[in-house]
């Protein structure tokens, strides 16, 4: 009688320098995940964590965006990368290490060995949680992350309408296959709020927390679409660093707690 063949196990490395990664998730693209994720780190910054930010969107990385970040990241024995540094943050990302107006048109092997030099090449130093943003997807990114990076947890960020939890639903399935646990699912631009006072939610109500529900995870919260939360991120300086009073900041570390508490 043959014997199945038993599932191939990963060797699975922490990021260097850092005590626990986590990735923020989206599976669609065009959620504001990118936002939510820079503002996150901030969050658990301002709960007294060091933090590192890897942008992991080889494609279309907006971390030097987010951050104003214009100067190139140093190697010191052209072997290993030192993070820059901002607002006490490190950051890398693949759109440091290129210009701005270059298209990357990789095909899957490249962007495996991206990713790789960005785990294992960067020099982060002395941080508490480094938090990934993840492209859009479940891909050859996603896969290299999670069968050979030690993630400690994933976030899900999706607005609330059906086309986006379709993708959402996808990527449940991909981190619970590959052993990543899921942290919790947030609700972005989950409404707008008017000169009247009233909210009007644009793209549906609920998606999100019904669909954690479904898969028994823990729903973090509403994230509000906000233009002070835009022009921040236009202008290179997160909301939750410039103004943490701001009752959107609040959200975000109302959020952070949560994350917090999952792992320390």
């Amino acid at each position: 009688m043959s014997q199945k063949t038993p599932p191939k196990q990963f060797v699975k490395s922490p990021i260097k320098g850092t005590k626990f990664a986590i990735m923020v998730s989206s599976a669609k693209g065009g959620v504001g995940k990118s936002t939510v994720a820079i503002n996150l780190a901030f969050a658990l910054q301002h709960l007294g964590l060091k933090i590192g930010i890897l942008d992991a969107d080889v494609y279309g990385p907006s971390l030097p965006k987010l951050l104003n970040l214009n100067e190139k990241p140093k190697s010191e024995d052209n072997k290993t990368i030192m993070p820059l540094e901002k607002f006490g943050v490190q950051c890398m990302s693949m759109g440091l290490l290129i210009d701005e107006q270059t298209p990357m048109m990789w095909r899957g092997p490249m962007v495996i060995s991206a990713i790789k030099t960005m785990t294992q090449k960067v020099l982060w130093k002395d941080r508490d949680v480094i938090i990934i943003d993840m492209p859009p997807g479940t891909g050859d990114t996603q896969l290299t992350f999670v069968q050979e990076v030690k993630i400690d947890g994933a976030i899900i960020v999706s607005t609330p309408q059906d086309l986006a939890l379709l993708d959402v639903k996808r990527g449940i399935q991909m981190f619970e296959k590959t052993g990543v646990k899921i942290l919790g699912l947030i609700d972005n631009m989950s409404f707008f709020e008017g000169d009247d006072g009233k909210k009007y939610k644009i793209f549906g109500e609920g998606g999100v927390e019904k669909t954690a529900q479904e898969f028994g995870k823990e729903f973090l919260g509403f994230l509000p679409l906000n233009k002070d939360l835009r022009t921040s991120a236009d202008n290179g300086e997160p909301l939750i660093y410039s103004k943490p009073d701001h009752k959107i900041s609040k959200i975000f570390i109302g959020i952070a707690e949560k994350i917090k508490q999952s792992f320390l």
